[in-house]
């Protein structure tokens, strides 16, 4: 763990990480993961509670129903791993997360991986954006993927990943895609975007007719030194 004096306790300590869990998962109080009563569960030792509810009776902790159920990895490194993925804003690897808690690479590994599942929206996520509303849409190049070797132009050989920013809820979406051409990325907007949407871009040619598909479309023009609109 990080030796800073600051760091919040609920990352330092189990028990003070239970609690932390316990008072965000349940503000009034217990509930049974099994069968959803709150009808107050009794707590047993080591932070186990029991439903008292007779046809229930199951035993659980505040892991359970969530991405730390069923791991030996101690809660308050499970939260300090969550915050690290969270707080950064370029992302973090595996392998810092192992140089900074100072566990495994396997352990840290195992951890980040299952915090990102967990953080995937699902398949029925609504659209973003819809009337009245803008959604930034822009691309980028990350990492190297399996199977392309590095190119001529340094980016080709990448994951290109598809962003959407709705610009008054906050809320992002990145989606990797076989190709940035406009005939596989449009379907993919309709897909995700309302199409009652103001949609902002860059200028690029791949987003030259998404008038067509939605409400309107602003373009930044990056070749003018224009990196931001907030007029439309």
């Amino acid at each position: 763990m990080l030796p800073s004096k600051k760091i919040a306790a609920h990352f330092e300590d189990e028990e003070a990480a239970r609690q932390y869990l316990e008072r965000i998962r349940w503000p009034k109080g217990p509930i049974c993961p099994k069968c959803g009563s709150a009808s107050k569960p009794y707590a047993l030792k080591g932070g186990r509670y029991r439903c008292s509810d007779k046809d229930c009776r199951a035993d659980f902790t505040v892991r359970v129903g969530t991405v730390f159920e069923s791991s030996h990895i101690a809660l308050h490194k499970w939260l300090f791993a969550a915050f690290l993925l969270c707080s950064s804003k370029k992302g973090i690897s595996s392998h810092q997360i192992h140089r900074m808690m100072g566990m495994t690479y396997k352990t840290a590994w195992f951890m980040t991986h299952r915090i990102r599942e967990a953080m995937k929206e699902g398949a029925l996520s609504p659209q973003f954006g819809g009337p009245g509303r803008i959604v930034e849409v822009d691309e980028t190049f990350i990492g190297k993927a399996r199977d392309k070797k590095p190119g001529a132009s340094g980016h080709w050989h990448k994951h290109k990943v598809l962003s959407l920013i709705d610009r008054e809820s906050g809320r992002a979406r990145s989606i990797i895609v076989d190709s940035l051409k406009a005939r596989d990325i449009v379907p993919i907007l309709e897909q995700h975007i309302h199409p009652q949407t103001h949609v902002m871009t860059d200028e690029g040619l791949k987003y030259k007719h998404l008038r067509k598909y939605f409400e309107d479309h602003g373009v930044v023009r990056h070749s003018a030194d224009e990196y931001g609109r907030y007029d439309r």
